[in-house]
């Protein structure tokens, strides 16, 4: 039997590929960067791949519209599927040299998103989530892990920094003396790690709709949980908390203060 998202899953590994290798070109070199209105980085290699990608969809996907971070939206308004894409998710890490960066593809059917990917170019990694399936680590089925107990977890972080400007400052450092261990492998990476597997909870306090939107379809897929930091679970908030399922409302109590 045909399955209808193969297409779409087929093309956006293509997407992948394709950004991924253009970046690489540019990895570990002297990158300059200009600064958005939000004060980010921004380079010419974030730049040259979403422009790469918008210019692949527009040729396969014509009917598609698609939302960038680096420039904004196109395509037909009352469009069915929407493309959202980050083309460097993590610059800062990939400014540096550091490979804990990756690139976010997602395909919406209105306001759902069906499919997601997270692809590591300096990694040789790609994680690919897709409605109706599981979601794959290069081609090969994985799962978030099966850790039980905060006390055992694994909990990940972009910047402490940015949490402690939050109203979840304390129930972030509560969450932080629960746990047994806790990295700053964030951006996309973190999430990636929980839903293959490797980390248990990730949490973002604030984030855009193409930082998240890739990410729920990959972690869902995986077997774990993504809701922003209310506990939402329908559409897509300005933060996202992923842990492998068993740990997540207790994660989310305590971010909360419940």
């Amino acid at each position: 039997m045909n399955d209808p998202m193969q297409p779409f899953a087929d093309f956006a590994t293509e997407l992948a590929q394709e950004s991924g290798r253009f970046i690489m070109k540019y990895f570990g070199k002297r990158i300059t960067a200009d600064r958005k209105s939000d004060s980010t980085p921004v380079t010419e290699t974030d730049r040259g791949a979403e422009k790469m990608m918008r210019e692949m969809i527009g040729q396969r996907f014509p009917g598609h519209r698609v939302l960038g971070e680096e420039f904004g939206s196109s395509g037909p308004e009352d469009a069915e599927y929407k493309w959202v894409l980050d083309p460097i998710d993590g610059t800062k890490s990939f400014m540096h040299g550091v490979p804990l960066f990756g690139t976010l593809i997602a395909l919406l059917r209105g306001d759902v998103p069906i499919l997601g990917v997270i692809n590591l170019p300096a990694l040789g990694e790609m994680a690919l989530g897709c409605q109706g399936r599981p979601t794959t680590l290069n081609g090969a089925p994985v799962k978030v892990s099966e850790t039980g107990s905060l006390a055992e977890a694994t909990l990940l972080i972009t910047s402490p920094v940015r949490v402690h400007e939050t109203s979840q400052a304390r129930g972030f450092e509560k969450l932080e003396r629960s746990v047994r261990l806790t990295r700053g492998w964030g951006d996309c990476y973190g999430h990636f790690l929980v839903a293959v597997g490797r980390a248990d909870i990730m949490y973002d306090p604030v984030l855009s709709l193409w930082d998240v939107a890739a990410l729920k379809p990959v972690v869902e897929g995986a077997g774990g949980t993504l809701t922003d930091k209310d506990g939402n679970n329908t559409g897509l908030g300005n933060s996202a908390l992923s842990t492998n399922g068993r740990l997540h409302q207790g994660a989310l109590d305590i971010i909360s203060g419940g």
